[in-house]
């Protein structure tokens, strides 16, 4: 069976992340999307809230799983036996930031592989990032992100967005 992990923020999960994972459902027998806990960046949302969300948004894909991990991502591989990366790339700055922790994780993880997968062009200019300041500024985030992502944003902001 081939198993491939798609490891990321996911605050929030956005329509471009959605896109991969669904791709990526249609290559692999299996995708489990994991939220990782990055110490350098303040999230919305807790893990688990993120979990949720990504369980809501991926419930009509049926072989896409949730799971969360903190640490190293090749740790997790490691402990769960996969040696399958997704990961999207929207521009050339993505490939040198992707490139360069692919051949990290494949230093550390020798049977490591990486896929990499175009996001569409409607998508490109998307990231959590500009998600949350466009939402930070009282902006329209429904052509971004999911309804239930959208109203989960607006309640933790504050709701009057």
């Amino acid at each position: 069976m081939r198993v491939a992990v798609y490891p990321g923020s996911f605050d929030p999960v956005t329509l471009g992340h959605l896109d991969i994972i669904k791709r990526s459902s249609k290559i692999f027998d299996e995708v489990i999307v994991a939220v990782m806990f990055n110490r350098n960046k303040k999230p919305l949302f807790s893990v688990d809230e993120r979990i949720a969300l990504l369980i809501d948004a991926t419930r009509n894909i049926p072989n896409v799983r949730v799971d969360s991990h903190e640490g190293l991502l090749v740790d997790y591989l490691s402990k769960n036996n996969h040696q399958i990366i997704v990961k999207g790339l929207r521009a050339i700055s993505d490939f040198e930031a992707e490139f360069q922790m692919a051949s990290v994780n494949q230093k550390l993880l020798k049977e490591l592989e990486t896929v990499f997968i175009m996001t569409r062009t409607e998508y490109m200019y998307l990231s959590s990032s500009i998600v949350k300041e466009v939402a930070n500024f009282g902006g329209d985030i429904s052509n971004f992100v999911t309804d239930e992502v959208r109203q989960a944003i607006e309640s933790k902001l504050g709701g009057g967005l």
